[in-house]
């Protein structure tokens, strides 16, 4: 049997990243101590602080990197997608799968922002949920100004909706403890979303 390469600095750093995002899909992320972080990848407490000075940095690391792959994954639906509403709805769907595969995070995110106090990762939870309501908006004007949403529509409290939808989709599936719940609502959901922010059609007789 070959011998399992040692890894990078940077391989390590990863690694505890996706463990604490595993931790936190058994368990309430206030409850997970470097103890049980360093038990789960194998290691000794003293190999896990050569990467971290402290329990603050790890959380600080697992936030900044959750944040890099939400955002790329939310930019490139969106990208792909045909029009600003259109891209709307891939971010929102591309949102939901992020969260399905990883079931741990939204967790990890509230329990950030009940922090009393202000901590590194708190702060970095507030600029992210900032930069994901500048898409939003952003998504939101551009089918304004194309006519397709109502101009009257409010567009800071369409876009504090959209993100409240899909808050809301999770805080139903933690209550009922299936994760999966959130894709099975997904389209509901988002289709009730836009019938509040669309244009009215005019009916032909």
């Amino acid at each position: 049997m070959t011998q399992k390469r040692n890894l990078t600095a940077e391989e390590r750093r990863e690694l505890t990243v996706d463990t604490v995002i595993d931790l936190s899909a058994q368990d309430d992320p206030a409850n997970i101590t470097t103890g049980s972080i360093a038990k789960h990848m194998r290691v000794t407490q003293g190999a896990l602080f050569r990467h971290f000075p402290s329990k603050d940095a790890i959380w600080e690391a697992v936030i900044s990197r959750v944040g890099e792959r939400v955002m790329q994954r939310l930019d490139a639906a969106a990208a792909k997608a045909d029009g600003p509403l259109a891209g709307l709805e891939a971010m929102f769907h591309a949102h939901i799968a992020f969260i399905v595969e990883h079931p741990g995070v939204p967790r990890l995110m509230i329990g950030q922002l009940q922090h009393a106090r202000p901590t590194p990762a708190r702060r970095m939870v507030r600029s992210l949920l900032f930069l994901y309501r500048e898409r939003i908006e952003r998504l939101l004007i551009e089918a304004q100004e194309a006519g397709i949403l109502r101009r009257e529509l409010n567009v800071e409290a369409a876009a504090t909706q959209f993100i409240g939808t899909i808050q809301g989709l999770v805080m139903q599936s933690l209550m009922i403890g299936n994760m999966n719940h959130v894709a099975q609502q997904a389209q509901g959901a988002f289709d009730l979303y836009c019938h509040g922010i669309h244009a009215e059609r005019e009916v032909r007789p």
